[in-house]
Order: C-alpha cells, then structure tokens, then sequence
C-alpha cells in the first residue's frame, strides 16, 4: 500500500490505527501540518486529498492507499511561492504562522469549491452556475480554521487577492 505525498510515493504504515496527520509529521517528517486539538475543530492540520481539503488528524492513513495528498511543503517552496503564500505575507495574514499551512490549504480547496459550484450554508442561490466569491462566502467556508492570534482579516484580504474575480470592496472584505 502506498500513498503520493507531494508527488513523492510514500509506503504506507502497517499498522491502520495511525491518522494521516501523524503518519505525515512522525513518519515522513513534514512538519508543516500542525497537530492542534487533534479533535477536527481547529483545521491546524488541513491539507488536500485529490484537491479536497480535510483534516488529516480525522483520517486514518490507510484510507488514503493510491491517493494524493498535498501538504503545504508540496504547495510552494521559498524559493518559487504559491500566489496565495505570497499574499499571506502582503497582507499580514499570519502572526504566529501556527493555523498559516492550513488556512493555505484550506483556502486552496475553497478556491476549487468555488470554481466547482459547490455552495456553501451562506450561498442564497443554489441552482446559480456559478458560486459567488464574497467575503462572506469566505468567511463561512473558512471557518472551519481558526485562528487565535487575530489575523483573520489579514487571511481573508489574503485570499480575496489571490481567487476573487474581481476585488472585493474594502469595507466587505475587512468585515
């Protein structure tokens, strides 16, 4: 049983009891995922599944056999940054970068949502080809991701300037 994580094959381990994210940080030592409440509240320890974000402390690494997993490792690097790595740091969306690799990858996953026309508690139209990119849109998608430093401004403005069609008003997008 295998699994690509990052592009790379990685053997899966032999015992099914171990989640993705410890077989992640233990196993193939990227520690970019955070363990946070290691209960799926937090969203410290998102990453995407065949492009879908998921909490990899809720999942067992067994289920993924043949699937690829991206970690924020395999999002960009420092020297060649992801557009929305870059506008992270543009617009102060990070203080203590703990909750950062998983807003990223939860943010990347939302942006696919969108294009998909996946809608979301808050989207009125549900027939509507198109999902509308707001800020509150955002806001409830994301909110699977806490921050507890009070960047959330920052995050949102953040990806709002990497995936919105258009910019978002000012007042709307610092709400």
């Amino acid at each position: 049983m295998s699994i690509l994580v990052n592009g790379a094959p990685a053997e899966l381990p032999f015992d099914p009891r171990v989640s993705l994210l410890d077989f992640l940080r233990d196993r193939l030592h990227l520690h970019g995922t955070k363990k946070g409440c290691d209960q799926g509240a937090c969203g410290a320890c998102t990453v995407l599944a065949d492009g879908e974000r998921i909490l990899s402390c809720l999942a067992l690494a067994v289920q993924y056999d043949g699937r690829s997993i991206v970690t924020i490792e395999g999002v960009g690097s420092a020297t060649d940054l992801h557009s929305l790595q870059q506008a992270f740091i543009e617009h102060d969306g990070f203080q203590c970068g703990y909750c950062t690799p998983g807003q990223i990858c939860s943010a990347i996953g939302m942006a696919d949502e969108l294009q998909r026309g996946v809608p979301s508690h808050v989207t009125d139209d549900l027939d509507a080809p198109t999902m509308p990119f707001s800020a509150e849109e955002v806001r409830e998608r994301m909110s699977g991701n806490l921050c507890r430093c009070g960047a959330h401004n920052g995050i949102i403005d953040a990806i709002a300037a990497t995936f919105a069609p258009s910019p978002m008003p000012e007042t709307e997008a610092a709400q």
